[in-house]
């Protein structure tokens, strides 16, 4: 707020000087301009004309002190030139906004299967299979074509290494991260894992659901009792904390947007969450054990981090991906994450043991802080995506699921592409 100055002061008390000769009707109608600046000064406002087009007319009571005309227009100028990806989202549908926030699966031989679901807005597709067409580039173009606006998808897939790996045919292959973490150099993990990046961003897929930084150090395949194994860099916390952000270099110098996960953790777990409930370590040990590894991404500046489907002993009773505490109060407040967050899959066996359908999942991993949501290919896509964008739709519009929660999980889904709405 704008104190009056002395002279506004002054002229509010001191008495009005009489006038001299007759004026002009021009130093009239200066005179009155004046005036009627002065009582703006001094916190009297004037009864403005309903087609006035001045610069204080407003629909609002006016405040019990106006600002100064000197201070007025730079503020109106900031208020009609404010542009952000949040103001412009706000002028979005409910419907558009939760397309935005989905995940759309589809096997990477027939990426045309879900031209629908990205016409309608879906924020990204994740591709599925083992062995990628050599022609996947031209056909994720004619797909990216049809994104309402021409916004970017992300087009994301599993490339971990080893035996999770989708287009090593197309990329290159690399080996299980527990073989870079024990043989490899941080600086040799990152150097191959560009060269496989930059045929990645070739082909048109721009996000890798990868580097996992869980701490394992279990020699062993992963499997329905043990999600991680060889998907590990290390048992040990410190090797872990260094692969994983060499990793995540690696991806980013080829032009693939990192996905660090599985936050909190998955070392130790008691079981794999795709096969049923499943729990990590408890908190206190995560704290000391798993958590550093994600300390570590995001201050070298991790763009997007995968939240679990496991429930963390110590943190509550429903899945990470599920939890607000995990999500909002650990990972956002405490570890200060301000990029995507996205859930593993909701599909897993571990979030229907607890309760919650595919949709009914995604409305609650939004509401816990959650950007964007996955399901896993298999049954009716078009009709999953759709099942999941009316429960979104519907929670808003029942007040179950804050429109502003929505509109800033949206704008993460556009920030991590580096779109700008007001450009």
């Amino acid at each position: 707020m704008n104190v009056p100055s002395y002279r506004d002061r002054r002229s509010a008390t001191a008495p009005p000087r009489l006038p001299g000769r007759a004026t002009t009707a021009r130093r009239l109608s200066t005179a009155a301009a004046v005036a009627a600046m002065l009582l703006a000064g001094c916190g009297t406002t004037p009864k403005a004309s309903p087609h006035s087009s001045g610069p204080d007319v407003s629909l609002a009571p006016p405040a019990t002190r106006s600002p100064s005309s000197s201070s007025l227009a730079p503020a109106l100028t900031t208020a009609a030139t404010a542009c952000t990806n949040s103001t412009k989202l706000a002028g979005w549908s409910n419907r558009r906004l939760a397309m935005l926030t989905i995940a759309v699966p589809v096997s990477e031989t027939s990426v045309s299967g879900v031209t629908s679901e990205v016409s309608a807005g879906a924020g990204g597709v994740l591709l599925f299979g083992s062995k990628a067409p050599s022609d996947l580039g031209s056909r994720l173009t004619a797909l990216k074509s049809h994104v309402p606006g021409h916004l970017g998808l992300l087009v994301m897939t599993d490339e971990e290494g080893g035996g999770i790996q989708r287009m090593s045919n197309l990329v290159g292959s690399l080996p299980w991260p527990a073989y870079m973490g024990a043989h490899w150099t941080p600086a040799q993990i990152q150097q191959n894992v560009t060269k496989v990046a930059t045929k990645m961003a070739a082909a048109q897929v721009n996000m890798d659901l990868a580097p996992v930084v869980d701490v394992d150090g279990r020699n062993v395949a992963p499997s329905r009792t043990n999600p991680d194994g060889w998907r590990s860099f290390s048992g040990n916390t410190a090797v872990v904390s260094k692969a994983g952000v060499a990793y995540m270099n690696g991806l980013r110098a080829g032009g693939v947007i990192p996905v660090v996960k599985h936050f909190p953790g998955l070392g130790g777990s008691s079981y794999n969450s795709d096969f049923g409930p499943a729990r990590t370590l408890p908190w206190a040990t995560l704290q000391k054990v798993g958590i550093p590894p994600f300390t570590a991404a995001i201050k070298a500046g991790a763009p997007a981090i995968m939240v679990s489907n496991n429930i963390v002993p110590g943190l509550g009773t429903n899945p990470a991906s599920l939890s607000p505490t995990v999500i909002s109060s650990e990972l956002r407040g405490k570890l200060g994450f301000k990029g995507l967050v996205v859930t593993d899959s909701l599909s897993a066996k571990a979030i229907s043991a607890a309760g919650f359908s595919i949709p009914a999942a995604a409305v609650q991993a939004l509401r816990s802080g959650a950007d964007m949501v996955m399901f896993d290919l298999g049954g009716n896509v078009s009709s999953q995506t759709s099942s999941i964008a009316s429960a979104i739709t519907n929670a808003v519009g029942g007040g179950h699921l804050a429109r502003s929660r929505l509109i800033d999980a949206a704008g993460h889904v556009l920030a991590v592409r580096h779109v700008n709405l007001c450009s």
